[in-house]
């Protein structure tokens, strides 16, 4: 089994395909008006529309209502995006960049449906490698 993608849906899959494209500074590609895909090396970000969820049988999950899950991205340096991001985090930001007690300097804002967005950086030498596995 591979773990490949995770899929965020909302109501405006343009507004989340600019947001997500102007932070990684990675293309986005978008495929119909309804589905957008951010992929990285390791793992695919989905976007769809609450349109797709029809395709699955309804009302089954709801744009903008997030309270679990943490979008996470690692990043070669936190406080450097933070510098780079800094007028489009100003009022997004849950987290200014901190060090975190499990070895990961962390950057924790919201995108514009209210989903939890972490960037971070291994900085002690168990937690980079953890991820560098």
């Amino acid at each position: 089994m591979n773990f490949v993608s995770v899929r965020i849906i909302t109501s405006d899959v343009q507004r989340l395909v600019h947001f997500y494209g102007e932070i990684t500074g990675m293309p986005v590609t978008v495929y119909t008006e309804d589905f957008a895909e951010l992929a990285t090396p390791t793992c695919t970000l989905a976007i769809g529309s609450t349109r797709t969820l029809m395709l699955f049988g309804g009302d089954i999950a709801r744009p903008a209502d997030n309270h679990t899950a943490i979008i996470e991205f690692r990043v070669g340096d936190v406080d450097a995006e933070f510098a780079r991001l800094s007028d489009l985090l100003r009022n997004i930001t849950v987290q200014k960049p901190t060090t975190m007690p499990w070895g990961n300097r962390s950057l924790l804002f919201r995108d514009p449906d209210g989903n939890l967005v972490n960037f971070f950086t291994p900085v002690t030498a168990e937690a980079i490698r953890k991820f560098d596995r």
